[in-house]
């Protein structure tokens, strides 16, 4: 479309919007019917760790979520020369699992318990072992079973329990409903069924623990949609919540609201059975899309859905790049001192570039970015450490290669399950992520890493809150196709794609690092012991 055909369609509402609440950013996009972007806005936030709960302030959710899409109205307006008053479809997105407890007043329980709160071990067990079905301590489940175990005067009051995206849905439409790949990361569901996993459910709640409570599980948590269901539309009072000046009308069709694995697998056209994505951010998480049940349980794979309901194998690692992005910043510190004013997109690039000239191995560096615990590598509390010897061949291209290297180890200890024990094979793995904005280098690492050929997409860089929009739009056409056939025809039509393979001097030196990573763990365990002994004192 050109600048006035845009215009065109904005006047008339022709236009989806996707909101996509992630870790460290909330960002807005906004699409023609063609998938083009053509405005966007963002707000950076950071949870915060309180009382020994990672949480985030709903008031800044909301001032995050407005900031945003105020941006994204005034580019629109900037660019267009028009007001963005309607939308045709709007989807909201948001990190997945964590624990949103309400009464039945509408009033929160307890303070947002993120995602990256490992504190829910004993529940989980409990769980795995009832069901046997990985429960992994993120879950919306493992915190409701642990908040029981723990005798929490909260439970007994709990109506609804939701995820992020399911919360923000509720506000702007009324509806307590939930799309089924993020449901799927609240409680198991049933890939037949399309539905919480029946058998389940009154597994758990025959469980002496939860019987003496007057409320179900199942009507306490959120009814599952698929991809291209009808999931309201938003009220008076949604959209000025959204849009506090008054100019975006109601109405607006709402699709379900998903996580953002979900919405990461729609932005690489992940969809398919025997493909698979890999999303690279605060946490990083490796998403396959199954042709076959796995063969047995493992703790360190998740069970959860595409946005149509087809099972997937996740492995979620809780840390990645909020390290490098500290020490990045120590860098950034530096260079002003100096007097020079690098963008951060500059100074990314510059480093990473630098690493190319590392050595195979990253000369004997160690770098643990655990900000908080890391369940893969049973490290429970945030403790980031990077470890050298007197040996080491410290210099700047191995310190920067050690970040990216610790970055990955994680999900190459988990993604080995898959692909060695389950035997797992793929016909295509699809990266996304801030760290690939500078070509080659990080998407070679991680070839290397997992020693499987890394594509990226040129649309990948679009991230989730795209792959929303992407889903809202698709809610009108679900009738016509399946979600794999849409994106197939309609979205990835001629994708711009480029593929690195593993290299034999990085496989081999990165198998060397992550021996090395594996047998430090214990440096790393007894660092938090001794921590954890000085505030006992």
């Amino acid at each position: 479309m050109n600048v006035k055909e845009t215009s065109a369609a904005i006047k008339a509402g022709e236009v989806s919007l996707g909101i996509e609440i992630g870790s460290t950013r909330i960002k807005s996009v906004l699409i023609t019917k063609d998938f083009k972007t053509i405005a966007s806005g963002s707000y950076q936030w950071e949870n915060q760790f309180e009382n020994g709960i990672w949480t985030y302030s709903l008031e800044q959710l909301w001032d995050g979520i407005q900031d945003s899409y105020k941006q994204l109205s005034a580019e629109i307006e900037s660019k267009y020369h028009t007001s963005l008053t309607k939308i045709d479809n709007i989807g909201i997105s948001a990190m997945m699992h964590g624990y949103l407890a309400f009464s039945k007043e509408d009033e929160l329980l307890v303070p947002f318990r993120t995602w990256r709160n490992n504190i829910t071990g004993p529940a989980t067990d409990e769980l795995t072992d009832l069901f046997n079905f990985n429960i992994p301590q993120r879950w919306c489940i493992a915190h409701l079973y642990q908040a029981i175990l723990n005798k929490e005067e909260h439970v007994n009051n709990i109506s609804f329990l939701t995820t992020l995206s399911g919360y923000v849905h509720w506000q702007l439409t009324g509806k307590k409903v939930i799309g089924i790949g993020d449901a799927s990361g609240a409680f198991p569901i049933d890939e037949e069924l399309g539905d919480y996993n029946e058998i389940f459910m009154e597994e758990f709640e025959q469980l002496e623990n939860v019987k003496k409570y007057d409320w179900k599980i199942h009507e306490i948590l959120p009814k599952v949609l698929k991809a291209g269901e009808e999931a309201g539309s938003l009220t008076e009072p949604g959209s000025k919540l959204l849009d506090p000046s008054g100019k975006l009308q109601n109405g607006n069709a709402m699709a379900p609201p998903e996580g953002d694995a979900g919405t990461g697998m729609v932005a690489t056209n992940s969809i398919r059975k025997r493909t698979g994505n890999i999303s690279i951010g605060t946490s990083a998480f490796a998403m396959v899309v199954l042709d076959k049940p796995l063969q047995k349980v493992h703790r360190e794979i998740d069970i959860v859905t595409t946005p149509n309901g087809s099972n997937v194998a996740m492995v979620h690692t809780d840390n990645c790049s909020s390290d490098i992005d500290a020490w990045l910043q120590i860098f950034q510190d530096f260079t002003e001192r100096l007097g020079m004013n690098l963008t951060p997109e500059k100074l990314y690039e510059t480093l990473f570039l630098n690493a190319s000239k590392s050595d195979p191995d990253a000369g004997g560096l160690v770098n643990y970015s655990y900000l908080s615990g890391e369940v893969i590598t049973e490290i429970f509390d945030g403790r980031p450490m990077f470890v050298r010897t007197m040996n080491s061949n410290f210099n700047l291209a191995n310190f920067i290669q050690a970040q990216l290297y610790g970055a990955f180890a994680p999900l190459a200890i988990g993604m080995d399950t898959l692909t060695e024990d389950e035997q797992i094979k793929l016909d295509v793995m699809i990266a996304q992520g801030g760290l690939f904005k500078t070509p080659v280098i990080a998407q070679q690492v991680l070839a290397n890493a997992l020693d499987i050929p890394i594509s990226v997409m040129e649309t990948a860089g679009e991230g989730g809150p795209w792959g929303m929009a992407v889903l809202a739009e698709y809610m009108k056409k679900s009738s016509d196709m399946p979600l794999e056939d849409f994106l197939d025809q309609e979205v990835f039509e001629a994708p711009e794609t480029m593929t690195l393979n593993p290299e034999p001097e990085g496989v081999e030196g990165y198998a060397k690092f992550l021996k090395r990573y594996q047998e430090s763990l214990p440096a790393e365990r007894i660092a938090g012991d001794k921590l954890l002994e000085r505030k006992d004192v």
